[in-house]
């Protein structure tokens, strides 16, 4: 009886991070982080690992009209084929067509958040992913591959530390080369020495993630990197490195 009362909380949308755009012509959902199996309520620290990105990208890109949200999940827990979630994600897409009409969704995910983003990818409302350092489980003959034909005709970009011990950076390069056969608008940088909560060139990594949200929602040019990732074919483009100081203007 417990575990129902649990799992039959709602999902929900936080307020709009940083200040209210007058009128919005696209949404940003940051999907925090989470845990393989619990339905316990969602711990009141994950937002924080989103919460440093929905600022920067709330600044940046509240001249072009862009909202941005945390979504705040039922439990903290995938909980296997229920695929928690991604069910989750799935419903803030809906209520951000709900609230703001026909505009496009990006879906930004972190850890297990991220591997919800790129579940939730094929939302109608969705034009782009970004997965920081997701969560994938280990390949296993007995069980089916990480979907990725929902992801076509999105673009994706998935950024991952070289270091991380909580999920291996392999699986996501793997991920990202079957996406790809698909979808030509996918790329995947390396964060090289850095762990999977990509701490140490945080800067650089803001920068990039600001980089790909504002130019998928608002069609604004890419940097270089970024256009020569999407056009490079695997493995380059799937093995790109975050170099030392992506985003900081020249002489700085």
């Amino acid at each position: 009886m417990a575990e129902q009362a649990t799992t039959a909380r709602e999902a929900r949308l936080g307020k709009t991070v940083g200040p209210a755009a007058p009128a919005v012509s696209g949404v940003v959902l940051l999907l925090p982080p989470g845990e393989e199996s619990s339905v316990r309520r969602p711990s009141p620290l994950a937002p924080a690992a989103v919460r440093a990105l929905g600022r920067a990208l709330a600044r940046d890109g509240r001249g072009d009209g862009l909202a941005t949200h945390v979504v705040h999940y039922r439990c903290r827990g995938w909980n296997g084929a229920q695929a928690q979630l991604a069910r989750d994600a799935g419903w803030a897409a809906d209520e951000a067509v709900r609230r703001y009409g026909d505009v496009p969704v990006c879906l930004v995910g972190v850890d297990m958040g991220a591997r919800a983003a790129l579940h939730a990818g094929g939302h109608s409302a969705v034009n782009s992913v970004l997965a920081l350092a997701p969560w994938l489980p280990e390949e296993d003959v007995a069980a089916p591959l990480e979907p990725v034909k929902q992801l076509a005709g999105r673009r994706v970009l998935i950024v991952h530390g070289t270091n991380d011990r909580r999920t291996d950076p392999e699986l996501s390069f793997r991920l990202a080369s079957r996406a790809k056969k698909s979808n030509r608008d996918i790329c995947r940088f390396e964060v090289h020495s850095d762990g999977h909560g990509l701490h140490q060139h945080r800067a650089e990594v803001l920068a990039l993630a600001r980089d790909f949200v504002l130019g998928s929602l608002f069609g604004r040019a890419f940097s270089r990197p970024v256009q020569d990732a999407l056009a490079a074919p695997p493995p380059l483009g799937l093995r790109m490195p975050l170099a030392s100081g992506f985003g900081r203007p020249p002489g700085r």
